[in-house]
């Protein structure tokens, strides 16, 4: 279970991508809240120039009233502080408000998206990657990018403010003791560019790890049955402490690097305060200098400590910020499923009709030879046909390019004359049902998870229909009849009550063409009888393709087509194929041994 990121593209290298390009990409999302960013923003700046203005008090005190043992001059001057000092404190706090509401909205709002876009996606995609990777891009990565836009998006642009404005107030104060603080600037940002590209490198890595360790996770947690029946668990747990142990490697080096810039910015600028307060005392001694002078200057220089100190610790979350933002777009980058139909083209054929369809995967080799290869075949209106072939020969396949869960390679199939790709998929997917033969059900009701093949239209008399023709009575003797909340993927339900459900679904909405992919495999002989009896009603209304495994399916249908190293090997009724064709004989009679 445990596998490395199923992602459709390697990570740009570090050198390759611009940060401040990548995270421009989320400025659609900030700019319905760009009024209150930017007063955040304003108001930040006003809150750390307040804080530089305390030195400026600090000078007036000392070269004033306490040079002078003027008491009241410096209890005015204590006020001054006192109110300064409130003033910063609540501007910071306005920052925050202002910021919180509308940034949880970007949040919320990027998520819904993701989550709209991966309904638009095709089933390719879902099948090339990881379901931890696309978890692990609407939760984590989307709380770094809040993070990132509530703190570093305003202090990078504040502290870079409050840094300039501050060494223009030492220099003015003194421009020796300037130059000395600012000694330490270029290998600072030799540092930070360093650092940068390091860092993007190992963030990215750090984030795609989360990813598998979510992958692995959740498959643990669905496939519990299979570890805990196999007893695989401490072989799952092994792989989850490796995964684990990866990943700590990783974040410990992140912190390393952290560590090492911190250590460069921390301490070279202490080291230029310490010679600017030796030499500030020399010429305070020598009477070259206010002692309130170097007490502004030497303020001011503190009060610049944590813009300076912080550059590291922002930097890395803007770089995770934008890791983040690449994650997300690369999966909001990839195509949804067109909406655009093809020019509407009719044919005199009714009923389902497949011409010349061939199918090959998306991501199979150009030299491979396709799953379907040139099918042909016609379901007459209000017909229904039974496909049967060997496991593998692509019977799945074929019904899944029915409601275009894959399209078609080459070739096209047409429901009552009108090509398929003429068609949205929403008027598509209206006419045709499909029940698969692995039923996947909601944590919802029992109730919810067959009306959804309804299209909003039905009630509680289809409903009571639908589980009629399924004989899925049972639901009636739950703890809340059909209000009774299924567990995750319907595991509190058993294989064949699940299936039965998976069909209910199917039929609830009376589709005019009906997709089965072995829809009884997981129901007893007696309820599969009962079943079929209730299906035969069914079929009389619709149009039908059922794949088929067991003789009693195939006798549901009006015809039988056989399926075979991805054509149509013959088409005919069960009795026949059975009379006339050797491969059709040998699987029934497998299945039939089968079944005894």
């Amino acid at each position: 279970m445990a596998t490395t990121p199923a992602t459709t593209k390697d990570p740009e290298k570090p050198g390759d991508r611009s940060a401040v390009r990548t995270l421009l990409r989320l400025w659609p999302y900030v700019r319905p809240v760009r009024v209150r960013l930017f007063t955040a923003a304003f108001v930040a700046v006003l809150a750390s120039c307040a804080g530089l203005v305390i030195p400026l008090v600090l000078k007036w005190m000392v070269d004033g009233p306490v040079a002078e043992g003027d008491s009241a001059g410096v209890w005015l001057g204590a006020l001054y502080l006192l109110l300064l000092g409130l003033a910063e404190a609540l501007l910071f706090g306005l920052r925050r408000w202002l910021v919180a509401r509308p940034l949880a909205g970007v949040e919320a709002g990027m998520r819904a998206d993701l989550y709209r876009h991966l309904q638009r996606l095709p089933v390719a995609f879902h099948d090339r990657w990881a379901s931890g990777q696309l978890l692990s891009r609407g939760t984590t990565d989307l709380m770094l990018l809040r993070m990132f836009l509530a703190f570093p998006l305003t202090f990078l642009l504040v502290n870079g403010v409050t840094i300039v404005i501050g060494v223009v107030i030492m220099l003015i104060q003194d421009w020796s003791l300037g130059l000395v603080i600012l000694g330490p600037a270029i290998p600072v940002i030799v540092t930070c560019v360093v650092f940068e590209t390091r860092y993007t490198e190992v963030a990215r890595r750090a984030q795609d790890q989360v990813g598998d360790l979510t992958t692995v996770v959740e498959e643990s947690v669905l496939g519990i049955r299979i570890i805990k029946g196999f007893g695989r668990h401490r072989s799952q747990a092994r792989a989850f402490r490796e995964l684990s142990r990866t990943l700590r490697g990783t974040e410990l080096r992140k912190a390393g690097l952290l560590a090492t810039i911190w250590g460069v910015i921390v301490t070279l600028p202490e080291v230029a305060i310490g010679v600017a307060l030796v030499l500030g005392t020399v010429q305070v001694a020598d009477g070259e200098l206010s002692a309130g002078t170097l007490v502004a200057f030497l303020s001011t220089a503190l009060a610049l400590r944590w813009p300076v100190d912080s550059i590291g610790f922002l930097l890395a979350m803007s770089q995770e910020a934008a890791t983040a933002t690449e994650r997300y777009f690369e999966v909001m980058d990839e195509e949804p499923e067109s909406q655009a139909t093809a020019a509407a083209t009719r044919s005199e054929d009714s009923g389902l009709r497949f011409q010349e369809v061939s199918f090959r995967y998306p991501d199979a080799p150009e030299d491979s030879p396709p799953v379907l290869d040139r099918i042909d075949l016609h379901i007459r209106p209000g017909e229904s046909m039974a496909l049967v072939g060997a496991t593998g020969s692509g019977k799945t396949t074929l019904t899944a390019l029915v409601p275009r869960l894959h399209e078609v390679t080459s070739g096209r199939i047409t429901l009552d004359g009108e090509d398929i790709t003429g068609m949205s998929r929403e008027e598509l997917r209206s006419k045709v049902a499909v029940a698969f033969e692995e039923p996947t059900l909601f944590s919802a009701g029992v109730g919810d998870n067959v009306l959804m093949g309804a299209q909003g239209t039905a009630g509680q008399t289809e409903l009571e229909r639908a589980l009629a023709v399924a004989q899925a009575d049972f639901v009636y003797g739950l703890p809340q009849g059909t209000d009774t909340q299924v567990g995750e993927q319907g595991h509190s339900l058993s294989g064949g009550q699940r299936q039965r459900l998976a069909l209910a679904r199917a039929v609830v909405g009376r589709p005019r063409f009906l997709v089965l992919d072995d829809p009884l495999s997981a129901l007893d002989v007696h309820t599969e009888a009962a079943v079929e009896a209730a299906l035969r009603d069914v079929l009389a209304e619709t149009t039908g393709l059922i794949v088929a495994h067991r003789p009693s399916t195939v006798l549901l249908a009006d015809r039988v087509a056989l399926l075979s190293g991805g054509r149509i090997a013959a088409v005919g009724t069960h009795q026949e194929l059975l009379r006339t064709n050797a491969e059709y004989a040998h699987l029934m009679a497998g299945t039939e041994e089968a079944a005894r």
